[in-house]
């Protein structure tokens, strides 16, 4: 860094402001120091100085700083520096990018840790910026730290080295396995960490196998070329003294079990003892429940749960053994108080919204686990809200006390998620490998003995059910006492579990049984919802959804108590469990649907929801499950939902507004939020849900009185965000079906974005589901649309041809989106025939392949009265796919001549065969060529 030299006026003053940045204690010497930095970043010379603070290990000459401080500068400019290069490197000039090079591996070798990570943290944002290539040295030189080349670095420099090689390896693993001008990086790469596993230093052999792991769970060249050396590596770390290594010795089976297992079956009776010793490690949970990951992964694989058979009766035990709350849990958990009263903390509150299907996938304590245990971090909030892993640790001094068990992934839950794995696999097998333990625990005088009994007990109960149904009449009665237990702990789990055998209750066929098991669990459920412990209110309102699900219809006869109960509830909640139950009244309004429509039971619930709605504000997170739910409960009310549309729909459209304003301020400006697009998702698919629930005309008064309706629509058919655009389309075919008159003036402006979603490059690109959902609800609205705007789709039908037949033409693509979209292309040939047919023979195999897969439905009868015109117009065309098409025609079953759209089904298939005979003077040869029931069907039902 030579060449360059500091002002050290400059250097004093960025120093004090960096320091004051990370002032907890005087907010305003913060507010101004972060002002004055935001000022400092036009200087070309901004970056250099912080590349200089944060590799030098003493502070430059004339800064009078502690230790202390002077750590809290030079963390604080290497945050920045970071946050500076994610910003884009077009910033920075390339003098200021070469300081930067050059000051990484300084930091890579510094004596603190902290400022090691920083620096393996600053060096995989640049090459994110730059590319590997792009700084080519950086990777040799990590080399030569990581193997300590002649002999000259540190212990801190290979630790840093290896820590920044694991960031790197995580970030850019696609581009080191890649193939440049014949060379793949990790060709190279791969063999140094293999070798590094043998290094003295703990840190670098569990670094190194933490940088190898990212390629074990990829099935790369390298892999395959370092395979068996890999193994014997792994082999001699499985009893290396460091738990960080055998942690990551474990992680390393558990990913060549899904892409090497015939690599590791050779060896699983060693692997099981290996795999149980790691796993009844007390001293480390984390080694525990790494190690309980291992039976997860065979226990799912179809082909690999086989092989555990034989060590059934070692593994359960174990399992069993670490489904108990461990000791320091138990302290925090025993004897817990009443709490009803108490109002939510803001860290209790999930800072993501789950929606329904994951708020049902319930953890073993009953909870929806959807937190994620982060932790908010005031003092570097500011400065960077992306905190790599080990960037705050020495900084912060914030101890909330020891996390919630309940809100962690822990040894007890993968513990439980295994012996749930494993009765699905084995069965009989299983129960009877814990029913000692049950019965020994189940009435044990130590909640922890009885809770942990209760958890296998549901654990077991999808994969044991046959087995363990004669045991129920018996169990069920205790359980429901277990509901009073004094232990929070105890109640929580046998709601859950209780949950877990509500099918089997709900399809009690006889009066008595139903009496005596299925109606006291449903009302013990319901009681638990009013606990005076809202952790027990949150487990009783899951088990309450489970049960709603499970039961479906059977429970109308109940609605009327239950309804009353969820009032009560809607009365009682604070924030938090308020989430789980609207997730209670959707599942209600998903599985009773027109149930609700009786006055006496939406009598007693929209006024409590309608409520909540009035009170939660536009931009509380609780606004987001509460659309959601009003949705469901829309299309179960129908047209009964009149009373509460207009000002919810109107909200809505607010919402988007507002939603899409803060966006496009956002995208100019980062020091503004960028905005949380689940409020236009759950906004557009209530509308979506309001338009198909009401009257036709009420549909269309309602969207009519909303001037901006279409334009906010299609901003979010162009929306970055796959789930938004998703919603987007979805409305726009919902409105094509019921508020056509309202659409028909937008389609103009809004077919050529719908065009813009065909384009499958950049969905194959990242081939997510989320895309190719996108793509299937634009097809979808393009063939609701094409029904209704008749030759209206003229100028678009040329560039929807060709769109839609390379989407039906891809292998790639979902067989429901090809449905999809042969479907719009059929229905797009009812009024623009003419058009179409002279295509004919490029599109007609795919549209009959795809047809065939089609189940009959008004989509497939008018998609095949649009294809069959097309046919008709163009008949030659179609001589390859002839005897396919007079196939179709014969399987075509659903001819109900009493329904319009099979009626004019029959007569255009009735005109298609006449063109024929007149074409083909030997048709009835032709079609003997037909399977004789096709022959069959369609003389019984055409003129041949």
């Amino acid at each position: 860094m030579a060449e360059w030299q500091p002002d050290h006026q400059n250097l004093r003053t960025l120093a004090s402001c960096l320091k004051d940045s990370l002032s907890g204690f005087n907010k305003a010497a913060q507010k101004q120091a972060e002002h004055m930095l935001n000022q400092a970043k036009s200087s070309p010379d901004f970056n250099n100085y912080l590349a200089l603070l944060f590799s030098s290990e003493a502070p430059p000459a004339d800064l009078s700083l502690n230790e202390n401080d002077y750590h809290l500068v030079r963390s604080a400019a290497a945050l920045m520096l970071k946050n500076n290069i994610r910003a884009g490197t077009q910033n920075i000039p390339e003098n200021s990018l070469a300081l930067i090079k050059l000051a990484v591996p300084i930091g890579l070798q510094d004596k603190n840790s902290q400022i090691r990570s920083y620096a393996g943290n600053i060096a995989t944002e640049l090459l994110k910026q730059v590319g590997v290539y792009g700084w080519p040295e950086l990777l040799p030189d990590l080399l030569k730290m990581i193997g300590n080349e002649g002999g000259q670095y540190t212990a801190a420099a290979q630790e840093g080295a290896i820590s920044a090689m694991a960031k790197i390896c995580e970030d850019h693993a696609k581009t080191l396995e890649r193939e440049v001008n014949g060379q793949r990086p990790l060709n190279h790469i791969l063999p140094k960490l293999i070798e590094a596993t043998k290094n003295q230093l703990p840190k670098v052999r569990a670094q190194a196998l933490t940088a190898i792991n990212v390629f074990t769970s990829r099935k790369s060249q390298a892999m395959l070329n370092n395979i068996d050396n890999l193994l014997q590596h792994i082999f001699h770390l499985a009893e290396d003294q460091s738990s960080d290594v055998r942690r990551q010795v474990c992680r390393a089976f558990v990913h060549l079990l899904e892409t090497r297992p015939d690599k590791l079956l050779p060896h699983i009776s060693g692997l099981v003892d290996y795999i149980l010793a790691q796993q009844s490690n007390s001293d480390d949970e984390e080694l525990a429940t790494e190690a309980a990951e291992f039976w997860l992964v065979i226990g799912e694989h179809e082909n690999l749960w086989e092989a555990l058979r034989a060590y059934i009766h070692k593994i359960i035990p174990v399992l069993l053994q670490c489904m108990v709350y461990a000791p320091e849990d138990i302290a925090l958990l025993g004897g817990e108080s009443d709490d009803e009263d108490e109002e939510d903390r803001a860290e209790d509150l999930k800072p993501q919204f789950a929606s329904r299907k994951s708020a049902r996938a319930l953890g073993p304590n009953g909870e929806s686990g959807t937190t994620d245990g982060t932790h908010a971090y005031e003092k570097l909030a500011s400065m960077d809200d992306d905190l790599e892993e080990g960037e705050i640790d020495d900084l912060d001094d914030d101890d909330e006390g020891d996390e919630n068990p309940d809100e962690r992934w822990t040894l007890r839950k993968c513990s439980a998620a295994a012996l749930d794995v494993f009765a699905r696999d084995f069965g009989a097998d299983v129960f009877t490998s814990i029913l000692p333990y049950l019965q020994a625990h189940l009435k044990s005088s130590e909640w922890p003995q009885r809770e942990a009994a209760v958890l296998a007990l549901g654990a077991v109960a999808d994969g044991c059910m046959d087995v363990v149904i004669p045991n129920l009449p018996e169990l069920i009665p205790y359980l429901l006492t277990l509901l009073n237990d004094p232990e929070v702990a105890v109640r929580q789990i046998t709601c859950w579990t209780l949950g877990r055998y509500s099918l089997w209750a709900a399809s009690l066929e006889d009066p008595a049984q139903k009496a005596a098991y299925f109606e006291p669990m449903m009302e013990g459920i319901l009681t638990k919802m009013l606990d005076k412990n809202k952790k027990v209110q949150e487990a009783g309102a899951s088990a309450m959804a489970n049960l709603e699900e499970k039961a479906g219809k059977r429970l109308e006869p109940y609605c009327g108590p239950i309804i009353q109960q969820f009032v009560k509830c809607f009365a009682k909640y604070k924030d938090k469990n308020m989430w789980i139950l609207y997730d209670c009244v959707q599942t209600m309004a998903e599985h009773l649907g027109p149930v609700l429509h009786r006055p006496e039971l939406s009598g007693q619930l929209m006024p409590a929801l309608i409520d909540r709605w009035q009170k939660v504000p536009d931009q509380a997170r609780e606004l987001i499950p509460l659309l959601e739910c009003l949705s469901y409960v829309a299309m179960a009310l129908g047209d009964a939902f009149t009373p509460y549309a207009e000002p919810i729909f109107a909200r809505c459209i607010n919402l988007i507004h507002q939603n899409l304003e803060q966006a496009m301020v956002a995208a100019t400006n980062q020091a503004i939020d960028v905005p949380d697009k689940d409020y236009l998702v759950t906004s557009l698919d209530l509308m979506s849900a309001i338009i198909q629930a009401l009257d036709d005309k009420k549909s269309q008064q309602l969207v009519q009185s909303q001037s901006t309706f279409f334009e906010v629509i299609g901003f979010c058919m162009e929306d970055p965000m796959d789930e938004v655009r998703q919603s987007a389309y979805a409305i726009i075919g919902d409105c094509a079906r019921y508020t056509f008159e309202q659409l028909e003036p937008h389609l103009p402006q809004l077919m050529p974005i719908l065009l813009q979603q065909l384009d499958l490059d950049s969905v194959l690109d990242e081939e997510l589901e989320a895309g190719f959902s996108v793509v299937n609800n634009a097809c979808w609205s393009a063939g609701e649309a094409a029904i209704r705007y008749k030759k209206g789709m003229a100028p678009f039908v040329q560039e929807l041809l060709e769109r839609l037949l390379e989407i039906m033409s891809n292998p790639r693509v979902p067989k429901g989106v090809n449905e999809n979209a042969a479907v719009a292309l059929g229905r797009l040939g009812i009024d623009n025939h003419d058009q179409l047919a002279p295509h004919l023979d490029k599109f007609a195999q795919e549209f009959l392949d795809s047809m065939d897969e089609v189940d009959p439905s008004e989509e497939k009868a008018t998609a095949f009265k649009g294809f069959s015109m097309v046919v008709a117009q163009n008949p030659q065309a179609l001589e390859k796919q002839l005897l396919h098409y007079f196939t179709a025609i014969a399987r075509y079953q659903d001819l109900d001549l009493n329904n319009p759209y099979r009626r004019e089904l029959h007569d255009v298939f009735q005109n298609v065969i006449n063109i024929y005979r007149q074409i083909i003077p030997t048709l009835d040869q032709f079609l003997a060529q037909l399977a004789p029931a096709d022959q069959q069907a369609l003389k019984t039902h055409y003129v041949i």
